[in-house]
């Protein structure tokens, strides 16, 4: 399994519109293939970051939901809300795997 680890710098003055724009993807990205983890909003402190993390079993399920969400009429209106809007300024992602404990052995 991957997580996609997505880090978005938005416009501090912006952020309800910003906020409302991760609300869709509530939707979209499960119905695209995605396992959505969540989206995170400033609180306190730096006002111009929040974050989105989303699972897949591979890399291959991502490109495969990539490839839903550009076929999808409602992914396509929220990216192109939110870049007419000017909501995020820039974007990186991050691909993480999850690190996994060992099962060690007992001596008798």
């Amino acid at each position: 399994m991957i997580t996609v680890f997505i880090e978005y710098r938005i416009d501090p003055f912006q952020r309800a519109a910003f906020e409302a724009y991760a609300q869709r993807w509530l939707d979209i990205i499960p119905r695209c293939g995605g396992s959505l983890v969540g989206y995170w909003m400033p609180h306190e402190g730096t006002n111009d970051m929040a974050y989105g993390l989303i699972s897949f079993d591979s890399l291959a399920a991502y490109e495969t939901y990539r490839a839903a969400l550009r076929a999808d009429v409602e992914g396509v209106a929220n990216f192109a809300n939110a870049e007419s809007q000017r909501l995020i300024l820039s974007e990186r992602r991050t691909f993480l795997r999850q690190v996994q404990g060992r099962v060690q052995g007992r001596m008798a």
